[in-house]
């Protein structure tokens, strides 16, 4: 889920973002948000399908998803994993556990 910028230009941008090139104001309309979320896709090059929050931010508020996290939803749309507050809280490693163990059942 691609939801709001964390280091945008025109609020807290990076020092390594700027290095890297990744400048990018934080998207105003939908429109936007899905102009920056589609380079997103594309420079990191992400094959797997990526949904994007609307602009008033209701699933980033919903999940506590700001800067990051990481959540696996099962089959009935139920919570199965919920990681911790990015980054300290960012663990792929216990995530990709979780996902062995849900499609292990």
């Amino acid at each position: 889920m691609y939801i709001r910028e964390a280091h945008p230009s025109d609020g807290w941008q990076m020092p390594a973002n700027e290095q890297q090139g990744i400048v990018v104001k934080q998207p105003q309309t939908a429109a936007e948000r899905v102009e920056v979320a589609e380079k997103c896709k594309l420079g990191l090059e992400i094959s797997i399908p990526m949904l994007i929050d609307g602009i008033d931010n209701a699933v980033g508020l919903e999940y506590g998803a700001w800067p990051d996290r990481l959540y696996v939803i099962d089959k009935d749309g139920k919570i199965f994993y919920k990681g911790g507050m990015g980054p300290k809280g960012f663990n792929p490693h216990e995530m990709e556990k979780a996902l062995e163990k849900l499609f292990a059942k």
